[in-house]
């Protein structure tokens, strides 16, 4: 019996350093940054809001999480005036996110593999599995990830399902996505130099 109240007082001292935090997300403070490619030259870039967000760190990875955007906020920098508008109406529109209907897209991370953070994201009624390389930074996570927008059925401009297209009007099927979560961990205290 002695036997085993040590074996479990070790297991809890070994793994007690491990365990999983959770931590606060600083949604005003994080920020996604999407860019879209043309087959043939050019593209578009903007951002996204971090709408509502929730996650727990394990040794300084995210191990799970919840992180919703908020797609009313979406934005194109490298336009304005008419074409931002332009823009913004066509992307926001059924051809894109149908933004009317489905104001919030989800990323949700379930766990860690070969390095990268996996889950699933959601956009409109569709979710599929997504990988995320997440980087820490202080107080903050810098990530990236990638997805193929046919998969939720945004098919406008692919030339994998409208095959006669000009070369010009191709939009990639993959868009990237870059972004920083900050936290409210505290940064590491810098050591006094005498």
């Amino acid at each position: 019996m002695r036997n085993i109240k040590m074996l479990l007082l070790a297991a809890a001292i070994t793994f007690g350093f491990s365990s999983a935090n959770a931590v606060t997300i600083d949604t005003a403070g994080s920020t996604f940054k999407w860019k879209a490619t043309k087959k043939i030259g050019g593209g578009h870039y903007g951002t996204i809001k971090l709408l509502e967000a929730k996650a727990t760190v394990k040794e300084g990875k995210i191990v799970s999480g919840n992180f919703v955007m908020d797609m009313t906020s979406f934005t194109v920098d490298d336009l304005d005036g008419g074409m931002e508008k332009k823009f913004l109406g066509h992307v926001k529109s059924g051809d894109f996110f149908q933004v009317g209907k489905y104001p919030k897209a989800t990323l949700t991370i379930t766990g860690q593999k070969d390095n990268k953070a996996i889950g699933k994201l959601k956009i409109k009624k569709d979710e599929h599995p997504i990988e995320v390389a997440f980087v820490k930074k202080d107080n903050t996570y810098v990530g990236t990830m990638e997805f193929d927008r046919t998969k939720y059925d945004i098919t406008y401009g692919s030339d994998k399902f409208f095959s006669k297209l000009a070369a010009d009007k191709v939009i990639d099927d993959i868009v990237k996505v870059d972004f920083i979560l900050k936290t409210a961990e505290p940064k590491a205290a810098k050591k006094k130099t005498k």
